[in-house]
């Protein structure tokens, strides 16, 4: 395999910050690492695009258990070989933490394979993230909802709920854009249930650029431009995908 191929290099290192290698590949892709300045940037590319991601969703520790058994799936030492292993383990523990972060809202997706944003199976078969606006609201209790997406440049959200909301007979759940300077406002109706899509007043460059948060509430009815929300039911961040 000619590693000298940057599209391979941007390839393989989405994959390896992802998690999606097999034990054999990332053993390789390990050792490519070491001593590669393109390999290593393009490792570090991809993990400052996929931050934003492991933002999105709320901090989870897992337990001792669960990284023995990522150790043991994907040929990686013991723990207990780390404090000897040298400033290799320096240059990698980033990538796995913000692997581990992004794979967090992965699982979102991978629990409902026909989201509106199927960001690994983009990955594999582009070798790129889409250039999308993408809000994960979550409840109280921090459960994942709602998943927004939309192209950078386009009017289209499209929403996908990862639970079903109840919602009184004759109300609406309303979708509130959430800027860090000024009143919310409106971008359009989600279902309580299912998937769907709505057009925007503009495009979402233009809409969301400086809006670091969504938020859902319940309304008598779909509201208008200069309305403010009610209580917000559901939020979350909305993050930049490149």
């Amino acid at each position: 395999m000619n590693y000298n191929k940057p599209e391979l290099i941007d390839k393989l290192a989405a994959e390896y910050v992802l998690g999606t290698m097999s034990a054999r590949v990332r053993r390789r892709f390990q050792k490519i690492l070491r001593t590669s300045l393109a390999t290593q940037r393009a490792v570090q590319d991809w993990e400052q695009r996929l931050t934003p991601l492991a933002r999105a969703v709320p901090a989870v520790k897992p337990r001792a258990a669960t990284w023995d058994a990522i150790e043991r799936r994907t040929g990686g030492a013991a723990r207990t070989a780390e404090k000897s292993s040298g400033s290799f383990l320096g240059l990698i523990k980033p990538a796995l933490g913000v692997a581990f972060g992004v794979l967090a809202t992965l699982g979102v997706v991978r629990l409902f394979p026909d989201a509106v944003i199927p960001i690994d199976k983009i990955v594999q078969s582009r070798s790129t993230l889409p250039e999308s606006y993408v809000g994960l609201l979550t409840d109280a209790n921090n459960n994942p909802v709602v998943l927004a997406s939309s192209t950078r440049h386009g009017k289209t959200m499209s929403i996908k709920m990862l639970r079903k909301v109840d919602v009184p007979a004759g109300k609406v759940l309303q979708l509130w854009a959430i800027p860090a300077e000024g009143a919310a406002f409106p971008l359009g109706v989600v279902p309580a249930e299912g998937k769907s899509t709505f057009q925007m007043a503009d495009t979402s460059e233009k809409l969301l650029s400086k809006v670091p948060r969504l938020g859902v509430s319940i309304e008598d009815a779909p509201v208008q431009t200069g309305a403010q929300p009610s209580t917000y039911v559901l939020t979350g961040n909305c993050v930049k995908l490149w």
